[in-house]
């Protein structure tokens, strides 16, 4: 039901009703299920989805926040760097910068970043960071390992 209604249309009791338990019993249940509460996993959804729209359309941030069940556009900022380490709008644009999506696979962050030890340190330092912050470590390793061998690799050449 959450993955259908990422924009949050549905309250917790109206989950809890659904499935015939209270309110205490379905958030007690599904943390021990899931692994944390209904509403970070929402939060979570709701991030991971932002991410999808960000990588494919070209909504505004705040038509993405509006999309994903979040008025407040300053609150999704917040929400989405303390999920992936980066602001919605510097997620795209690395996004885009590394050829995955229309951009053309060249940005001035890789220029500042080619041949400069000190610049990819601290790019490694803030990755490692937000992986640490991160409900989703794995996926920040991931991302921390794609963003690093892709600074490797443009010192190489």
């Amino acid at each position: 039901m959450m993955r259908d209604d990422v924009r949050g249309e549905l309250s917790l009791g109206d989950f809890a009703q659904a499935v015939n338990l209270s309110v205490w019993r379905l958030s007690h249940v599904f943390k021990s299920d899931v692994g944390m509460p209904p509403m970070r996993y929402l939060r979570l959804l709701r991030m991971e989805r932002a991410k999808v729209l960000l990588e494919s359309s070209f909504l505004s941030v705040k038509e993405i926040a509006f999309q994903v069940g979040l008025n407040d556009e300053s609150h999704f900022v917040r929400d989405f760097k303390s999920t992936y380490g980066f602001s919605p709008a510097l997620y795209r644009s690395h996004f885009k910068s590394n050829g995955n999506g229309n951009g053309n696979g060249h940005s001035h962050e890789k220029e500042e970043h080619n041949g400069s030890n000190g610049q990819v340190s601290k790019l490694q330092q803030q990755l490692t960071h937000a992986a640490k912050q991160s409900i989703l470590p794995l996926l920040h390793l991931v991302i921390y390992m794609f963003f690093i061998s892709e600074l490797i690799m443009d010192q190489a050449f």
